[in-house]
Parts: structure tokens; C-alpha cells; sequence
């Protein structure tokens, strides 16, 4: 089925013709709308912990339920979306990015009055919890219906140059924080926009319906555009051979980290999931009778700890920062707009980076970077945090798309699942466990510190033990603690602060498991002469040393 091939051929971008960038910018904005979507929430996320209540942990979850359906969405329309075709995948996600925010928008709604009693308050702020999972649920479903369609249509698209062109793609990403981290934070009474309606303060809720800018924006682009038929398709690789390519160990990865997040939430005994998961992977290896790619299988564990460390990490980041940033007198959220700045331009420039290291390589080096740029912000104060956030964006620039160029190029018979399904274990294993990580080591080392240091102040702040992914643990109740007087509220924001401090070095631990797994595959692909692109048959890669893929006829 496959072929090595050094024959250089022209550049894709020569060969093929000028609607192709019409349809690429399309599926740009679209990416620019699914970071919208997160670093709105990661900047009002301390607006809504204050009106609905929600502890450390419980706003973790809020993050992961932002990131975690994404692999429900993808996962499906990877396994459907060349048959229903990728237009109808692209009406459905721009179907819930409206619907997504018009939820959010109005969960405020079933919030108690402020004189009614505390049973009714505690319900309200329930039912307001609720109203946040399931509008950000639905976010989650619309962007990985996105990334569903614009992985596997750009490296179609540009075949030839996929890792390139994939670090351009995702350059939209990096693109929407920056730009929706700028308007959301100018919305603020001190930003540019807020100070104008000041003493009038903009609600969260105009920061939310930021998202309506690019979702039109990429609906409207969209139309009329055709979509190239996919590689695998175009070489007649067959569905069953796509599967194939995962295998039943890909897909108990998969299916047993979305099924213990769905009986977390739905509370489901332990043995309802494994019976779950065994049906579901039984039923998928009875047809595949393969266990799958043993590298890939490789490949996804390593998505777990690469997506903690970009995403779990830029989830927090805005909190975290926000009591170094204050003391200069910034907002936190800049932190994380000025990393995605880095990260926008490096993945723009991405084509002569990648062509100077092989792509693993690139994977090693930036997993140091960005352990040593994590530990440097968990240290960092005053303006040296510039410094600190600088390596870290610099360490952060090339894992996502990067790892998903590394998948394209070995394994293009796997098609848009293969591709998909390792953004997928990405996002549930940040989803499930890397988000709410954070938020857990933030509320365990704040109880554990006022019980041993101030167990008078812990009485009046304490709330009900709660249950998460982690177990049962106790947490502060943040209303109760604005409520302190102003000696023993300094008390608590310094214990929480230095807490935030301790989440970013142990969060340092991932990229130090990445560099090592990336070390191992680099000795792996050494013995094998080097790392070379895998093409399929009868086509050639412009230079498959770092680049590969199938030239597929565009239906445009």
C-alpha cells in the first residue's frame, strides 16, 4: 500500500487552484471561533465562580466540559464525515456555536434572588452550574465538529506539505486567543471599551456573545465552497483499512476515557462503564481484528500530557497569573494572549522551522522549553515574568499541530480518523483530568494550609466536601471568603496565591514525560535511518523527510 519516495514535485500551493485558499481561510476562521470559545471562559471564569459559586475544582470542571465533548464530536464525524459530507459536519458546528452561547448567556436566569434563602440560593447556584456545563457541552461538540473537517481538509488540500500547512491552520487558534483575549479583556472596567460605559460595568455576558464575530464570520465564508475529497478515499485505501490504523487498543483508549467522563457526570457505577467499554471495544475489534498501530497507540498516550501542558495550562493560566500581574498592574489574562502572540507566529512561519529539525525533534525541544517556561512563571515576580511567559509561549508554539503532522505523515491510510482521533485523546485527557488537576492541587493545598495554619478562619470558609475524578476532597467557599474581614481575607488570597504557584510546577512535570517519550521515538526512527514521511502509492511528497501525503483530485 505504501511507498518511500525522495522525488521532489512542486509546491502544492502552485499545483492547485486558487479556491483551495478561499476554502483554507474559511476553515481558519473557523478555528479562530473555537479559541474564542475558550479564552472567553478562561478570562470571565473568576466573574462566574463569584455570582454561581463555583470552588476551584468546580470551575475545573467547567474547563473540561469545554474541551472533553470534542472528542465525541470528532471521533463521530471522523468516522461518518466522508460519507455525509464535511458542509453538513460544518452546519452542525456552526449550529452549536450559536446555540452554545445563547445557553450561557442565559444561565443567570435561574439563579435565586438575592434575599431568598439559602436552600434556594444553593438550588439556584445548582441549577446555574448546570446551565454553564451544558452551554460550554455544546461548545466542545461544535469545535470538534470543526476539527473534524479542517484537519483532514487541509492536509487533503496540501498534501504535500502537511506539517507546514497544519502549524498554518492551527496558527488560527493561536490567532483567536490572541484576538478574542484582547476585545474580552478590553470589556473590563479598566480595559478601553469598559472604561467608556464605566461606572457601568459590561456583564460577562456581552464577553460571550464575542463568540457571534467569528462564527458568522467563518458561516458566511463557507458558503459555497467545495471540499476536496479526502486522500484515503482518493487512493481507494478502504473504511475498513481506516480502521484498521486505530485498532481496538486506539479505541479502548478512547472509548474508556469518554465513558468515565460521561459515568462521572451521570454517576454510573464502575462496573456499568467497563461494561460499557468492553461492548463498545469488542464490538469494534470483532470488526477490525487488529489491536492496532503500535506506534500510534504510542502517539496518543503521549497527546494526554502534551494537552495538559498547552491546554490544562492555558485553561488556568489567566487565575494563576492574576496576583503576579496585579502587582504590576496588569490583568492576568495578558499573560495568555501574549503566549498565543508567540504561538501565532511562530505556526504562520512554521515551514522554514520544520524544515530545519524533522518534526520529533521540534517535539523534544519544545517539551524542554516548555518545562523550564512553566517552572520559570511558578517562580517568576514583577516584570521578570515577561521572560518566564516568553519561553513558555515559545515551548507551546509547536506541540498540537505538530504531533498532528507527525500522524498524517505515518499513517495516511488512517485518513481523517487517525488524524482526528489523536486530537481527540487530547482533549479528553486535558477534558477529564488535566483541567480539573489543576483546580483539585489549587483547593487540596489551600484546605491543607488553613487547617494547619488557621483552622479558625477554614471553620467560617469551609465548604461541603465534594466528589471529582480525584475523589472526595474539601474546598473553600469563595462567596464565604469575600464575606472575610479584610485581615483574614489577605490571609487566605496569599495561601491561594502561592497555591496557584505550586499548580504550575507540578503541571511541569508533563513536558518532562513528553521529552523523554519524544527522546524514544527519535532513537526508534534512528534505527530505521531517520525519520521519513510515509506516501501513498503513486504519488511523491515534495521533500519526505519532513513532509508526506497523497496529491487527492479537490472537487471544488
Amino acid at each position: 500500500m505504501n511507498e518511500r519516495t525522495n522525488r521532489y514535485t512542486a509546491p502544492l500551493s502552485a499545483s492547485k487552484p486558487a479556491g483551495d485558499r478561499k476554502l483554507f481561510w474559511a476553515c481558519f476562521a473557523a478555528m479562530i471561533t473555537t479559541a474564542f470559545g475558550f479564552i472567553i471562559r478562561a478570562l470571565i471564569m473568576n466573574d462566574l465562580a463569584l455570582q454561581f459559586g463555583l470552588d476551584k475544582t468546580q470551575a475545573g470542571e467547567i474547563f473540561g466540559v469545554g474541551l472533553w465533548p470534542f472528542a465525541i464530536s470528532i471521533v463521530v464525524f471522523s468516522l461518518i464525515v466522508d460519507r455525509i459530507g464535511y458542509g453538513r459536519a460544518m452546519v452542525f458546528a456552526f449550529a452549536c456555536h450559536v446555540i452554545s452561547a445563547i445557553v450561557t448567556m442565559c444561565a443567570p436566569l435561574v439563579l435565586a434572588d438575592p434575599g431568598s434563602s439559602a436552600e434556594a440560593i444553593k438550588h439556584g447556584r445548582s441549577a446555574g452550574y448546570w446551565m454553564l456545563y451544558i452551554g460550554n457541552f455544546i461548545v466542545a461538540l461544535g469545535n470538534g465538529t470543526v476539527e473534524a473537517v479542517v484537519n483532514p481538509a487541509v492536509a487533503t488540500m496540501f498534501s504535500t506539505q502537511k506539517a507546514k500547512w497544519l502549524n498554518v491552520l492551527h496558527a488560527g487558534w493561536a490567532g483567536g486567543l490572541v484576538l478574542g483575549g484582547i476585545l474580552t479583556i478590553s470589556l473590563a472596567p479598566s480595559g478601553v471599551i469598559g472604561h467608556i460605559f464605566s461606572p457601568h460595568a459590561i456583564g460577562w455576558q456581552w464577553k460571550v456573545a464575542l463568540i457571534f464575530l467569528p462564527t458568522i464570520a467563518y458561516g458566511l465564508m463557507m458558503l459555497g465552497r467545495r471540499f476536496p475529497v479526502n486522500e484515503r478515499v482518493a487512493a481507494g485505501v478502504s473504511y475498513r483499512a481506516m480502521l484498521q490504523e486505530v485498532g481496538i487498543f486506539g479505541a479502548l483508549i478512547v472509548v474508556s476515557l469518554i465513558v468515565a467522563e460521561l459515568g462521572k457526570d451521570f454517576g454510573a457505577p464502575l462496573w456499568l462503564e467497563v461494561a460499557i467499554t468492553a461492548i463498545v471495544v469488542l464490538g469494534f475489534g470483532s470488526y477490525v481484528r487488529t489491536l492496532g498501530r503500535p506506534m500510534f497507540i504510542f502517539l496518543l498516550l503521549i497527546m494526554i500530557p502534551l494537552a495538559t501542558t498547552e491546554l490544562g495550562t492555558d485553561s488556568w493560566i489567566s487565575d494563576l497569573m492574576t496576583p503576579v500581574m496585579g502587582a504590576i498592574g496588569y490583568q492576568g489574562g495578558w499573560v495568555l494572549v501574549y503566549t498565543s502572540f508567540i504561538m501565532m507566529m511562530l505556526r504562520l512561519f512554521a515551514g522554514s522551522i520544520v524544515h530545519r529539525i524533522s518534526p520529533l525533534g521540534l517535539l523534544a525541544c519544545s517539551a524542554a522549553v516548555a518545562g523550564c517556561g512553566l517552572i520559570a512563571l511558578s517562580y517568576s515576580a514583577g516584570w521578570y515574568i515577561i521572560a518566564a511567559a516568553t519561553l513558555y509561549g515559545f515551548g507551546k508554539s509547536f506541540f498540537w499541530p505538530t504531533m498532528l503532522g507527525v500522524v498524517a505523515e505515518q499513517y495516511p491510510e488512517g485518513g481523517a480518523l487517525t488524524l482526528n482521533v489523536t486530537g481527540a485523546v487530547g482533549m479528553l485527557g486535558v477534558g477529564v483530568v488535566g483541567a480539573a488537576l489543576l483546580g483539585n492541587i489549587q483547593d487540596r493545598q489551600i484546605y491543607r494550609e488553613l487547617s494547619a495554619n488557621d483552622p479558625k478562619i477554614l471553620a467560617v470558609v469551609e465548604g461541603e466536601p465534594k466528589l471529582s475524578v480525584f475523589g472526595k476532597y474539601n474546598a473553600v467557599d469563595e462567596s464565604k471568603v469575600t464575606a472575610l474581614p479584610e485581615a483574614q481575607k489577605t490571609v487566605v488570597d496569599g495561601i491561594t496565591n502561592q497555591a496557584k504557584k505550586s499548580a504550575l510546577s507540578t503541571v511541569a512535570i508533563f513536558p518532562g514525560i513528553m521529552l523523554v517519550c519524544y527522546l524514544i521515538l527519535l532513537a526508534y526512527f534512528r534505527t530505521k535511518g531517520g525519520y521519513d514521511a510515509k506516501v501513498l502509492t503513486g504519488h511523491g511528497a515534495e521533500d519526505t523527510k519532513f513532509t508526506g501525503g497523497v496529491t487527492g483530485p479537490a472537487d471544488m
